[in-house]
């Protein structure tokens, strides 16, 4: 198996679904919780941008270089935001988790920490 074949994982707070753009509307809804997109200290598409960043992400994973996720509460089926497994080697069996944001309700929980062992 590729690294970037699509996998769910499955953990106690959160489900790691293979991204899509099906997935833009509640993204959308998530990233303003907390007006994400306003950060100065990292990117966070604003909701008008966040299908293209879908569709940028998607790109990524064609190319073989990133392995892109919608983050999903286990017991609300509300999105939470959005990681990668990012530059992938695959020769090398090496990745990056980047490119991650979660809506500000979801910062603090253990929602960080259970995505990070999932990846």
């Amino acid at each position: 198996m590729s690294l970037t074949t699509p996998v769910e994982l499955v953990g106690e707070h959160v489900i790691l679904k293979p991204l899509d753009v099906t997935q833009a509307e509640a993204l959308k809804e998530a990233v303003c919780d907390g007006e994400l997109y306003n950060l100065w200290y990292t990117r966070v598409p604003r909701p008008e941008q966040m299908t293209a960043e879908i569709e940028r992400r998607l790109d990524l994973q064609k190319s073989g270089s990133m392995l892109p996720f919608y983050i999903e509460d286990q017991k609300t089926g509300r999105a939470l935001g959005m990681t990668t497994l990012m530059h992938i080697e695959e020769a090398h069996r090496r990745v990056e988790i980047g490119s991650t944001w979660y809506r500000k309700s979801a910062q603090r929980t253990p929602v960080n920490t259970e995505c990070k062992k999932l990846l």
